[in-house]
C-alpha cells in the first residue's frame, strides 16, 4: 500500500492570548473552520475544539480501525466498538509542553469472543496503530485497556 497523506489548515489571527484560529480538512470537506484560541484551549472548551482533542480523536479512530481489522482477520468482526481516548499535555521545565500521555478505553461488542481473547485483540490493534505508535516514541505513557 502507498504511503497516506492528507493535510489539514489553520488561519490564527491575533496574537497568542486574545487571538482565535480556524481549522480546515484541506484533504476533504470533513469540517470547515473549526474554532480554537488560548483561552478555551486552557479552559473551558465551550463549542471550541484545541489540538489536543483532534489528537485524541485522531488516536480514537486509529485505534478503532486496528481494532477492527485484527478482529475481522480473525473471523470474528464486531458489532461495535466504542474507543474512548483522553490525551494530556503537562509542562517539562526542561523542553516545554509535551504529551505526557494517551489513554485508551475499548468497550466492545463482539459475538463469540472471550474477554481473554478480546484483551489480546486489543492488545495487537495497540501495537498495530500508528498512533500509538507515534505516541510512544515520542516519550508519552500509553495505556490501553478494556473498559469495564
Amino acid at each position: 500500500m502507498a504511503g497516506i497523506e492528507r493535510e489539514a489548515t489553520c488561519v490564527w489571527e491575533g496574537d497568542l492570548a486574545h487571538g482565535a484560529g480556524r481549522l480546515s480538512a484541506a484533504s476533504s470537506v470533513a469540517f470547515t473552520g473549526l474554532a480554537l484560541s488560548l483561552p478555551t484551549r486552557i479552559g473551558r472548551p465551550g463549542d471550541q475544539t484545541s489540538p489536543e482533542e483532534l489528537l485524541a480523536a485522531a488516536h480514537a479512530g486509529c485505534f478503532a480501525m486496528a481494532l477492527a481489522s485484527i478482529l475481522t482477520n480473525a473471523d470474528v468482526p464486531p458489532g461495535r466498538l466504542d474507543v474512548a481516548c483522553r490525551i494530556r499535555v503537562d509542562e517539562d521545565p526542561e523542553r516545554g509542553f509535551r504529551v505526557a500521555a494517551s489513554s485508551i478505553a475499548v468497550r466492545a461488542e463482539v459475538d463469540g469472543l472471550a474477554r481473554d481473547a478480546l484483551t489480546a485483540a486489543v492488545a495487537a490493534a495497540d501495537a498495530a496503530c500508528p498512533y500509538s505508535a507515534l505516541l510512544r516514541d515520542a516519550g508519552a505513557a500509553v495505556d490501553v485497556g478494556l473498559a469495564d
